[in-house]
């Protein structure tokens, strides 16, 4: 049992999983305070539904590519690729989890549990296949990797309606994962070469890439400044925004200049900690409208 429980929390990659969670909780926590009261059996039911959902996504991203995880360091000892666990139980396990996970976020609203089968959907069967064909695939799992927010705030609702709060939650989280990703296959380059995984903007570790880690780190900057701009948010966030921001992008212009690997990792390590800080930062300091 302990063994198993070891590959299935590999199978869907637990860590990830409880990022996402995160996101789409404190997106809930957010909505919640907009209507002034916090539904707390809604928040677990979130938060349970919200990782079988995910957890299957990646379960079906790891059956897809469990040929090429053997061709990588860091994926080698992963369940499938290392003869733990056979494709047909992570087939099994990952639609027993996508399916109870979709039926808890329904139980809330209906627009929630459609959300999360799209995400489903596009992370395993759209950005995963196009991870060795094209760039362009970080463009493509940017839609599925910032619904979390969007799902969480509509969580909240028992009728969910669309204004600009959700709007602007995934378009932080959506630009965010440029530098984020961008910077995690500029420091992972090597291994994914042996898979044949193309991330990087022109799949080279050039002048161009590393522009456009720079370039998206610093959009981030002004797209964070939204929540403050529309009145939702107070001038807390926007301060720590701007600098947070700053320092994100002072690192991905140093990578453009330097074009090295230390530099890559400090774009990848900040990109862990700026978004989780800027969601907790709103969530303090959101203002009801």
């Amino acid at each position: 049992m302990k063994d198993f429980i070891s590959d299935l929390k590999q199978l869907i990659k637990v860590r990830l999983s409880f990022t996402v969670v995160f996101s789409a909780s404190i997106a809930f926590l957010v909505g919640s305070r907009a209507q002034g009261d916090i539904n707390w059996l809604n928040w677990a039911i979130l938060t349970i539904g919200g990782l079988l959902v995910t957890g299957s996504a990646n379960g079906f991203n790891e059956i897809i590519e469990r040929d090429l995880d053997k061709l990588m360091k860091r994926t080698a000892d992963r369940p499938l690729p290392s003869g733990r666990m056979t494709s047909g139980q992570a087939l099994v396990l990952s639609l027993l989890m996508g399916l109870v996970g979709t039926l808890l976020l329904v139980r809330l609203n209906f627009l929630t549990g459609v959300l999360s089968v799209f995400s489903i959907l596009m992370y395993a069967f759209f950005y995963t296949p196009l991870k060795q064909k094209s760039p362009i695939a970080v463009f493509v799992g940017a839609f599925p990797g910032a619904l979390p927010p969007l799902i969480g705030y509509f969580a909240a609702f028992k009728e969910p309606f669309i204004d600009e709060i959700p709007l602007i939650l995934f378009g932080i989280q959506f630009v965010w994962q440029f530098p984020h990703f961008w910077s995690i296959a500029w420091v992972l380059d090597e291994d994914y070469k042996r898979a044949g995984f193309r991330l990087l903007p022109t799949t080279r570790k050039d002048t161009i890439s590393a522009f456009m880690v720079f370039l998206s780190a610093a959009l981030l900057i002004p797209v964070s400044l939204l929540p403050t701009w529309y009145g939702f948010a107070g001038y807390t966030l926007a301060v720590v925004s701007l600098l947070a921001g700053l320092v994100f992008a002072y690192f991905a212009l140093q990578l453009f200049l330097k074009r090295d690997l230390a530099s890559a990792r400090k774009v990848m390590f900040t990109s862990f900690f700026i978004l989780p800080l800027m969601q907790l930062v709103l969530l303090f300091d959101f203002i009801k409208i």
